[in-house]
């Protein structure tokens, strides 16, 4: 059976479930954290861009297992060397607003993505595109610059989801409170902290099996284990793992665990004092305790960091070990002149886990004299004044604690946003402002390859490089931990922190 066979019969299967639709239901899901935008292509967190999976859809995507999959295209071939990709698209798909999906509509998406004046964060997954070619109705040509062996990675990760064309002529810069895609269901409302959708009954895959989803968001941990216990909610992804035993004593309630791609890390801004000297970097990361911050922050689920990138991310290698040692950390604070410590203060989302672990972090670097101010932010404030600053100079930020997982499952999404010396913000999510000129050398390298050898040769050296420079206190490794009611099916949480709702249905 070829590809596009296969996927005309499983459209066709889910079609044929429509009669159930009569008992359709809402269904809410709980998050953590504010969203902060409704363009795919210019926000820059996990849960704004995985509820926007609800709507819109990529040329790829991934299953649950995060395994690469067709979504609006059906194929694609490439040339020997990785600098053409000629994709080809699926026939009859429409937007939501009627707009007919094809080449064309790819170009226009793909053109303003990757067009530097438009200054649209998640730029840097279409930045090596040279030319975007229409070679007929459904079919679309990419040129790079260079070899590029992640580039349909990257087209699957969900900043680069495709949104009509009409939609972005009639609503400009406003797009992003008015999104028009081609997913299962429809934008309906987006106000304050609740996001609501409504089942598109012509998708192309066949209508959803649930009317509504809703998507609050709920910092509070004990409020959304409370949603959940009385039915407000019915799926809670990132649940607070010390909640964990009171729902698995629930019997209308159950728990799920899985492996992450999520690492969890301090940037130090190296623009701002001390953060610039290397020796306090690492008196810093000799300083936290990674098992307890584990046992702490994720009661245990959580692996201390061995590198930049997690162990299930494509190649990664084992980079070193910052035991934790407070004799070592004084002697490096010393050598780097601040026996006497000093004082900062370290923003995070305002969430129970984020303020748990600042919390935490404020203790044990007490112990080395250093006086840490801790500073929640709501996330859409965190989005202003971390993320979309005008130039470098113009941040404030002195460390900041978060996650982050490569959504495009390969090491180069891991690494390059985050590490190199051109990608600070605004431009990028290099809040370390960090740089580093043998980094860069490897980070470019191994985006100027498509040969996995190359690459993983390339990965290595960043990994060590990074990990020796501590341009980041290295934390850990967070298994996710989901929770729903019983009754709903088809709802699954992907190893980047992002989940998947468009088979969610309830059993009878």
């Amino acid at each position: 059976m070829t590809l596009k066979s296969l996927l005309l019969s499983s459209a066709l299967g889910v079609a044929m479930l429509v009669p159930g639709l009569a008992s359709a239901k809402d269904l809410t899901v709980a998050i953590q954290n504010n969203l902060t935008g409704l363009d795919p292509t210019n926000v820059n967190d996990t849960l704004s861009q995985t509820s926007l999976r609800l709507i819109y859809q990529g040329l790829f995507g991934f299953d649950k297992d995060m395994k690469l999959v067709p979504l609006l295209a059906e194929s694609y071939e490439s040339n020997a060397d990785a600098t053409e990709f000629t994709i080809k698209l699926r026939e009859g798909v429409k937007f939501h607003d009627g707009t007919d999906f094809n080449a064309e509509a790819v170009k226009i998406n793909l053109d303003r993505l990757r067009n530097p004046d438009n200054n649209l964060s998640r730029r840097s997954l279409v930045s090596m595109i040279n030319k975007v070619e229409v070679v007929d109705d459904l079919t679309v040509r990419l040129v790079l610059d260079a070899p590029f062996g992640a580039m349909i990675a990257s087209l699957a990760h969900p900043g680069a989801m495709i949104i009509s064309p009409a939609a972005l002529e009639k609503y400009g810069d406003e797009i992003n409170r008015h999104p028009v895609g081609t997913g299962a269901f429809v934008f309906d409302n987006w106000a304050a902290d609740t996001l609501t959708v409504t089942r598109n009954d012509d998708y192309w895959k066949g209508p959803a099996k649930v009317d509504r989803v809703v998507i609050r968001s709920v910092p509070e941990s004990g409020a959304r284990m409370a949603m959940l216990q009385t039915g407000e909610a019915q799926f809670v992804p990132n649940f607070p793992p010390e909640l964990m035993q009171v729902i698995e004593k629930n019997p209308d309630l159950k728990v799920d665990i899985s492996p992450s791609i999520v690492e969890y890390y301090v940037a130090m801004n190296n623009n701002k004092e001390p953060f610039g000297n290397q020796k306090v970097r690492q008196a810093l990361n000799h300083a936290v305790d990674k098992d307890a911050f584990c046992q702490i922050v994720f009661s245990g689920l959580c692996s201390p960091a061995d590198s930049i990138i997690p162990k299930d991310l494509s190649f990664h290698v084992t980079a070193g070990e910052y035991e934790f040692d407070l004799d070592r950390a004084r002697e490096l604070m010393a050598e780097a002149g601040y026996a006497d410590g000093f004082e900062t203060e370290i923003w995070a989302n305002s969430n129970t886990e984020s303020l748990r672990a600042m919390q935490f972090l404020q203790q044990q670097l007490a112990q080395i004299n250093v006086d840490v101010n801790v500073v929640p932010l709501e996330a859409g404030v965190a989005a202003q004044r971390i993320w979309s600053i005008e130039s470098a100079e113009d941040a404030e930020v002195q460390m900041y604690y978060g996650g982050w997982s490569s959504s495009t499952g390969d090491a180069d999404w891991g690494i390059r946003p985050l590490l190199l010396g051109e990608n600070a913000p605004p431009s990028m999510f290099n809040v370390a402002y960090y740089a580093d000129d043998e980094l860069d050398a490897a980070i470019t390298g191994a985006i100027g390859t498509a040969d996995p050898t190359e690459r993983a040769k390339y990965y290595e050296t960043a990994q060590k490089l990074a990990w020796d420079g501590a341009p980041w206190i290295f934390l850990g490794v967070a298994d996710l931990v989901a929770a729903q009611t019983a009754d709903v099916t088809g709802v699954h949480m992907l190893p980047d922190r992002g989940f998947l709702l468009e088979d969610a249905a309830f059993t009878e």
